[in-house]
């Protein structure tokens, strides 16, 4: 018997047919990978199965009885759980709180608190669970999503994106935890844009385009190429690396040290390191290691910085604000999308204006067709799919609207750019793209700063590498001279016991 059957699924929207007579089956103990490019209609499909989404047509089958799954609690009482690519958290709540919400309140919260501490340890899945959102990373609040849903103890466990924030090392962990729960009968569905993942842990892959299912194979039989071009229609293409020519150093830092601002915050210590124009830096880490702060403090969000510590091209921005920072050439690419990069209601259009002004007279008039123009022109430099230049960005999904954002401030033409987490749930077609945008961005004399917790990202893009763990940054490292390995016990903060003595002394 099946776990899961879905026959003929569809479901309209105003702009796009996100899915179009979409049929799935599930068995039980199956992890079975849900493949395909942004906005191919993935998590409609999660969302119509998890009842936060209802399907315009066709049947849903659960353990071979036909069921109407008219909302979440009704997937929960199932036994299906979630964690969505786009977090569903309440910031002003705790931790424990927000978990306790998705559960049927027949245990205590004090017992609740408890099971995180245990699941998580069990997991490697670092949480605090009597933190308040608010103070969280992206990264931390997707390990709350996935310790939520593992609490339920599900029969279908659906996964969008899991791994993005671990390590190698933890990631390992987590497939054998995921393995063990197959093994047990659990079902999970795994989306990811990681293909060595679904080909390593998958036993059966669904592929979606323009929401239609093109193909369904064994993953373990099938190559990267091959399952990129079931997805995106051709495989991806290579990029051109060619070696760095570094010029003047750009964007400069020096003992930059901050205490942190909440309880939950990291401490920056002694932040030491410069990016020279025409290069790429990589900074990798574990989510929750004092990124969101060093970001802060380079943006110009946390004006705390002591005068000197932060220059960009020999002048001082320590203390300037962020208006200020771009018209001396820096942009930003923040890891949050919807709320720091964009403006949820607000249009495309009208988003471009949160970080670009040349549609803005001096007189403070809006030149409204060129700010539409410019959108129209991001949106097809990009291959952004959306309804045009009016339309919402919440109404995008987390692929294309991270499309746009990098887009917009990669076309604006930077001295310097700090990007954190550039290809955050983007497709491998779509991350191609963004990566070769940066790496030509670079050798037109850009000095760029990358955050990323996908370690095949840093080696694919970087010149140099850095690894950031209790607030503390390592040595930069040449990429040509370092191993996954080697990077993944430094994200845990392991470098001084694997360095010479004098370069200790000097980290």
């Amino acid at each position: 018997m099946l776990r899961l059957e879905l026959a003929g699924i569809s479901k309209q929207y105003p702009a796009v047919r996100a899915n179009d007579k979409v049929s799935l089956n599930v068995a039980p103990g199956q992890i079975h990978a849900v493949l395909g490019e942004n906005g191919a209609g993935k998590s409609t499909l999660m969302k119509i199965i998890y009842g936060a989404v209802r399907p315009d047509e066709g049947e849903i089958y659960w353990n071979g009885r036909q069921v109407n799954i008219a909302s979440p609690k009704i997937a929960r009482a199932l036994g299906i759980a979630m964690v969505f690519q786009h977090f569903s958290l309440f910031d002003t709540l705790s931790t424990a709180e927000n978990v306790w919400l998705g559960l049927d309140k027949a245990m205590a919260l004090p017992a609740v608190t408890e099971r995180i501490r245990a699941v998580s340890r069990e997991y490697g899945l670092e949480v605090d669970p009597l933190r308040p959102v608010h103070t969280l990373s992206v990264g931390e609040r997707q390990r709350v999503e996935i310790v939520r849903a593992l609490l339920t103890d599900p029969q279908l466990l659906i996964l969008d994106e899991p791994t993005s924030v671990l390590t190698p090392q933890a990631v390992e962990k987590m497939f054998v935890t995921l393995r063990q729960l197959a093994a047990k009968g659990c079902s999970i569905l795994y989306i990811s844009h990681k293909l060595d993942e679904i080909r390593a842990l998958c036993h059966h892959c669904t592929v979606l385009r323009g929401g239609k299912v093109t193909g369904e194979v064994d993953p373990t039989q099938e190559t990267n190429a091959s399952l990129s071009k079931l997805m995106i229609g051709s495989e991806p293409p290579e990029l051109a690396h060619r070696p760095a020519k570094p010029g003047a150093v750009g964007l400069s830092v020096r003992r930059l040290s901050l205490p942190k601002q909440n309880p939950f915050g990291t401490t920056l210590v002694d932040i030491d390191f410069e990016v020279r124009a025409g290069e790429i830096v990589g900074i990798a880490g574990v989510s929750g290691n004092g990124q969101q702060e060093l970001m802060a403090a380079l943006s110009g969000e946390d004006p705390r910085a002591e005068p000197g510590s932060v220059t960009l091209f020999g002048t001082d921005i320590a203390r300037a604000s962020p208006r200020r920072r771009r018209r001396l050439g820096l942009n930003f690419v923040p890891e949050e999308r919807l709320g720091r990069g964009a403006v949820p209601t607000m249009s495309l259009a009208q988003n471009t204006l949160l970080t670009r002004t040349e549609a803005v007279a001096g007189s403070g008039w809006i030149d409204l067709r060129a700010v539409t123009h410019l959108a129209q022109r991001l949106i097809a430099d990009y291959n952004v799919k959306a309804g045009g230049p009016g339309a919402a960005a919440k109404s995008l999904s987390g692929g294309n609207l991270q499309k746009f954002i990098v887009g917009r401030e990669i076309d604006a033409r930077p001295k310097s750019l700090i990007v954190s987490q550039p290809t955050w749930g983007v497709d491998v077609g779509a991350a191609a793209q963004i990566r070769g945008a940066l790496l030509r961005l670079r050798d037109d004399g850009c000095a760029i700063l990358v955050v990323s917790e996908e370690l095949d990202e840093l080696f694919e893009i970087s010149d140099r590498l850095l690894v950031i763990a209790q607030g503390r940054v390592s040595p930069s490292l040449a990429v040509a001279e370092a191993t996954v390995t080697q990077i993944g016990e430094w994200m845990s903060g392991l470098w001084r016991s694997t360095m010479p003595s004098q370069e200790v002394a000097h980290a």
